[in-house]
């Protein structure tokens, strides 16, 4: 980037940043996550840091917050509440070190304190001869807003400091101790109940309850809210020496802390600690965004001093982003086996939820026109357990003119052939039944794992096969012979043996993979598994009518409509013909009763008593029937490690929870 492309993009970055910095500090609502917040704010110190005489005292990033609320009486804090700067990975951190080495070498001598960083809103509580006088937030950094009856609502905060047995702690004077309000996920839901009754809008999430809460005129709204209080700092001479004894000696006066911070000696340490906050996360009853580190020495701490509107010896270490920024560089359309076009958005690289993500799957035109999407456009994308990368909001005001408009193909790219969109449909398809593109995605999805299995046809191997003339359709594998795959590219003699070995014996497969394997637009691998179990063979499937179809438990009127097609259609039946003549198609009937009839699951996370498909099995096996999505139909979600947005989703709609352990309960084991 040059550096008039970085100076018109940090001016850009610094507008929409106090926009939303605004909205989230002062309004309580923010219209974009906060995870997206962070990507942009985390996007300008790396070009700030790039570009130093770029860096203007106006910048977010040398700010705390924003203006404090006119209802409040303003509060002066006598050291400024400053933030923290963000790291997203070890290597960040290690480089965080690097800088702190090059001010203070024996920086690390003394180790690291490591603490839950809490989504939540931070505090400053004043003490004066041990009774608590005053209660205040953070505001710009140096001047808050004055909350002391909505705080002493909050059971969490002592109105007066306990005198210590263990050690002599004098109470005289003035004590101020620094930490974070937050709302429990139970708290949320329970709040969240009682708005939907009053008629009001359910809370987003337990940063915005608590934010919303404390700044509550009337106290007694405050306590009906029930929020929390962990401390993590003092501020002035108490005669400690590390940030771990300051923990400590919070602790002695009575303020809660949380009970998971610890000491590390090494930054390994720390990444050990962090790794493991991670994995237990969704299953703490507060929200979380990752872990400060501290160095642990005050004397160093103070030597290291500030740099912009943060300490030099705290960087907090966030997880894995679910949402980030990014720009759009181009769109390409790709072509499935039904023939329909995606566009798909090729973007710079942004690091969700742990992985590295450099394409977003934009569905259809329609969507496109939704999100307003332009070519050159900076975007919010989103990842959430397995789910593909998708972008969710466009950010138009980064815009510098230069976008483009993207317009899908009059003709597919691949073949050349029109397109055609139906009505009443999204997708747009190419009209060529014969297009390459079409006929290798669905071959690819025949032998993929949820259908016939087949490993060792990868799409380089099924291409070459396709080019050759060697393979039309899927029935062509069965017919192959190993002298076919000595003419690729790769093969020899054993490896061609092994293939053709590996593809005959998949001749005989079940009746659900088998209806899976087909490519029957809407049909995947629970759908396929409902038909088979309803129909019991390919011969009373084939001549199901529309309306038998519906019966299904599961299908509605567009899926039967379009296995109903799929059977009527005279190529689809010559191509079937031939494969039942070279497959054999059982079925494995499962029991339409048994202790869990008439209920739905869907399993989410890692088991470790079992992998997932083995507990769809035993559900199916027992009379359950096993979704891919939550409704409000689903009666049981299971959770394993590391849930995805399954999860949230059945919170929000109040659908019933169980753990491995209660799963495994309901199942006999």
């Amino acid at each position: 980037m040059t550096h008039a492309e970085a100076k018109e993009r940090i001016g850009k970055l610094r507008q929409e940043i106090d926009r939303y910095r605004y909205e989230y500090h002062v309004l309580d609502k923010l219209s974009i996550s906060e995870a997206a917040l962070d990507a942009l704010k985390h996007e300008l110190y790396k070009l700030e840091q790039e570009f130093p005489d770029l860096i203007t005292s106006d910048s977010p990033t040398q700010r705390v917050a924003g203006k404090a609320l006119e209802g409040f009486k303003k509060v002066t804090h006598r050291a400024p509440m400053l933030s923290i700067e963000d790291a997203f990975s070890r290597q960040e951190m290690d480089e965080w070190l690097a800088r702190l080495q090059k001010l203070e070498p024996r920086v690390d001598q003394n180790g690291f304190f490591a603490e839950i960083k809490m989504d939540g809103v931070a505090v400053s509580l004043v003490y004066e001869n041990g009774l608590f006088v005053q209660g205040s937030t953070r505001g710009d950094g140096k001047i808050g807003e004055d909350v002391t009856q909505s705080l002493k609502t909050i059971e969490a905060i002592p109105l007066r400091l306990r005198v210590s047995s263990e050690k002599k702690i004098s109470l005289t004077g003035r004590i101020e101790i620094r930490g974070e309000v937050f709302m429990t996920k139970k708290q949320l839901e329970d709040l969240n109940k009682i708005l939907k009754k009053r008629g009001e809008q359910p809370l987003a999430n337990p940063r915005n309850a608590a934010a919303g809460s404390i700044r509550q005129l009337d106290p007694s709204i405050v306590a009906e809210r029930r929020l929390s209080f962990f401390g993590y700092g003092l501020v002035g001479d108490y005669g400690t020496t590390t940030h771990e004894q300051a923990h400590e000696l919070i602790a002695l006066l009575g303020i809660p802390q949380n009970p998971l911070n610890r000491f590390c000696q090494t930054l390994d340490e720390v990444e050990k600690f962090y790794l493991e906050i991670g994995k237990k996360r969704d299953r703490l009853s507060y929200w979380l965004d990752g872990v400060v580190v501290n160095v642990n020495d005050d004397e160093m701490f103070r030597r290291l001093g500030v740099v912009g509107k943060t300490h030099r010896g705290a960087v907090a270490w966030k997880f894995a982003a679910e949402q980030g920024t990014t720009i759009v560089r181009d769109i390409f359309v790709s072509v499935g086996r039904t023939g329909a076009l995606t566009p798909v958005a090729l973007m710079d690289p942004v690091s969700l939820a742990g992985t590295t993500v450099t394409r977003a799957s934009l569905h259809n035109e329609d969507e496109i026109k939704r999100l307003s999407l332009k070519i050159g456009d900076t975007v919010i994308v989103e990842k959430a357990g397995d789910v593909i990368p998708k972008v969710i909001q466009v950010l138009p005001k980064l815009r510098t003119g230069k976008e483009k408009t993207f317009y899908m193909p009059k003709k597919c790219p691949m073949c050349g052939s029109p397109v055609e969109r139906r009505e009443g449909e999204v997708a747009t398809v190419c009209s060529n039944r014969q297009c390459f593109a079409q006929r290798l995605a669905a071959i690819l999805h025949f032998v993929g794992r949820q259908a016939l299995d087949i490993r060792g046809l990868g799409d380089k191997i099924v291409e070459q096969l396709l080019q050759r003339g060697l393979v039309h359709e899927p029935a062509d594998l069965f017919e192959l012979t190993p002298g076919d795959f000595l003419t690729l590219e790769g093969f020899a003699e054993v490896s061609a043996n092994k293939l053709y070995k590996e593809i005959q014996a998949h001749r005989s497969t079940t009746l659900d993979r088998f209806m899976n394997a087909l490519g029957i637009r809407h049909v995947g691998e629970e759908t396929a598994r409902d038909v088979a179990q309803a129909f019991g063979s390919m011969n009373v499937l084939r001549k199901a009518s529309e309306e038998d179809l519906r019966n299904v438990e599961g299908i509605g009127e567009i899926v039967a409509q379009s296995i109903q097609e799929y059977f009527s259609d005279l190529h689809h039946q010559k191509e079937l013909d031939r494969l039942l003549k070279l497959i054999d198609v059982e079925v494995v009937l499962v029991k339409s009763s048994g202790p869990l009839k008439g209920t739905t699951w869907v399993i989410t996370g890692t088991l470790d008593s079992m992998s997932r498909d083995q507990a769809k099995e035993k559900i199916r096996s027992l009379g359950g029937h096993v979704a891919e999505s939550v409704s409000k139909q689903t009666s049981f979600v299971v959770i394993g490690a590391d849930p995805g947005s399954k999860y949230d989703k059945a919170k929000k709609l109040g659908v019933e929870i169980l753990d491995e352990k209660e799963f495994l309960k309901k199942i006999g084991k």
